[in-house]
């Protein structure tokens, strides 16, 4: 279970003195027990886990972003570093070929128009590309793709 290997890895990065993993996995047990308590469940399955974790990339990738732009470098790299730690927990994401590909099937298979039917291209994205898509870049590539349509 993916809850048990971030346990043993947690144990491991605070037995090498790694601050970064150690922290950051501190911080992402914390919230999936928050999770298990908010949905009454004992423990997380991996689904939840892999909810959590990518609701944390998402999260640290905003917070990269602003970082950026406040010019706290500094503050940008400590989220980076946990970025990476997190993201070793998560499949690796589809090439943007592929999705791109997906993406075309589900405007066929929708009849989507315009950028109006992008709730609809995104639902049928996502089921198709599975916990194998990033959800932000699929949505980039699906308004460029619906975008294109209109001109």
């Amino acid at each position: 279970m993916l809850e048990e290997k971030i346990t043993r890895d947690y144990q491991e990065a605070m037995k090498r003195k790694d601050t970064i993993a150690s922290s950051t996995l501190s911080f992402l047990r914390a919230q999936l027990m928050n999770y298990a308590i908010e949905k009454k469940k004992k423990n997380c399955d991996d689904n939840d886990c892999l909810a959590v974790i990518k609701k944390l990339i998402k999260q640290h990738q905003d917070s990269i972003e602003q970082f950026t732009k406040g010019e706290r470098l500094d503050l940008a790299e400590k989220e980076k570093k946990e970025l990476e730690v997190l993201k070793g927990y998560v499949p690796h994401a589809l090439p943007p070929e592929e999705l791109k590909k997906i993406i075309e099937q589900a405007v066929a298979s929708t009849g989507a128009q315009d950028i109006k039917d992008m709730g609809k291209v995104m639902k049928e994205v996502l089921a198709q590309a599975g916990t194998g898509a990033d959800a932000k870049l699929a949505s980039d590539l699906v308004k460029e793709r619906l975008s294109k349509k209109v001109q």
